[in-house]
């Protein structure tokens, strides 16, 4: 069945497609289409309304003497669906459209309608300003008033910009403050558990020293010299005092008294702790 869906024909090595002769079509000729119905309308024969996208079988051909910038415009025949009245529309490439010609009149549409008036006030205004010097002075006040009323309008909605901008940056600057004083007082923290550890470490160093760096130390409190110098020291000699030195006499006579060794019994008996018992002899032995 391949060969029945072929799409290319043979053609032989002599043919020649000028001598096929040419059919002659007439210049303005009309061709039959299918088509949707563009826009709603009404027949103007019967009153039948005809709604957008109604399909057709229509006849097109090309509008003579007229064109937009060189665009062509067809114009379409269709029938209308109760009366078989003939209804005629064509495009409109300026509004890119398609406006009603012949035996139908189209359904009002309220933004079309809006567009038209606005048109028909313009061209008014126009040939009002033409034969009317005055009324061109009116029109300059009013659009210049119109004018001044845009630009204050505009300026309120800047300063109300820069104000809420400025109420941000505000809320910011608050905010970075807050963080600030919560850095000092962290800062006082750590200052005072410096302070604190100092302290605890020039009381020690005082107790090592002897009793006559303590009293210098108890003395004043400016005796940062004494305690660098004492730490120098240490660190030089690497010597640690004595647990006996930094005792008072009487734990050092406790202390010597613990470890004073007790006094020996003599044994009575071997060296294994066993009692001799002495047998008497009897009268027999």
């Amino acid at each position: 069945m391949a060969e029945r869906k072929v799409l290319n024909k043979y053609f032989p090595p002599d043919f020649d497609p000028s001598l096929i002769p040419r059919r002659k079509v007439a210049k303005n000729a009309q061709q039959v289409v299918r088509l949707m119905a563009p826009f709603s309308m009404r027949c103007n024969t019967c009153g039948e309304y005809i709604y957008k996208g109604k399909k057709f079988n229509a006849r097109k051909e090309t509008v003579e003497g007229e064109d937009y910038f060189g665009i062509k415009i067809f114009r379409f025949y269709i029938k209308c669906t109760l009366c078989s009245a003939e209804i005629t529309f064509k495009t409109d490439p300026k509004n890119t459209d398609y406006a009603a010609e012949h035996g139908a009149s189209r359904n009002f549409e309220p933004w079309r309608d809006e567009e038209a008036v606005q048109e028909e006030d313009r061209l008014a205004k126009l040939d009002e300003e033409e034969n009317n010097p005055m009324k061109v002075l009116e029109n300059r006040t009013l659009d210049s008033k119109r004018e001044m009323e845009i630009l204050d309008a505009l300026q309120d909605i800047r300063a109300r910009n820069a104000r809420i901008e400025r109420a941000g940056q505000g809320d910011a600057l608050l905010a970075r403050i807050e963080t600030n004083d919560s850095e000092d007082e962290e800062d006082e923290t750590k200052k005072k558990l410096d302070e604190e550890d100092e302290k605890l470490v020039q009381a020690v160093f005082s107790k090592v020293a002897g009793p006559s760096t303590l009293g210098q130390s108890s003395t004043s409190e400016a005796d940062s010299p004494n305690l660098v110098e004492l730490k120098r020291k240490a660190a030089a000699t690497d010597a640690q005092p004595s647990l006996e030195a930094l005792l008072s006499e009487s734990a050092k006579a406790m202390l010597a008294s613990k470890q004073a060794p007790p006094a020996k019994k003599r044994k009575t008996g071997g060296g294994l702790g066993i009692k001799i018992v002495k047998k008497k002899k009897t009268a027999a032995s």
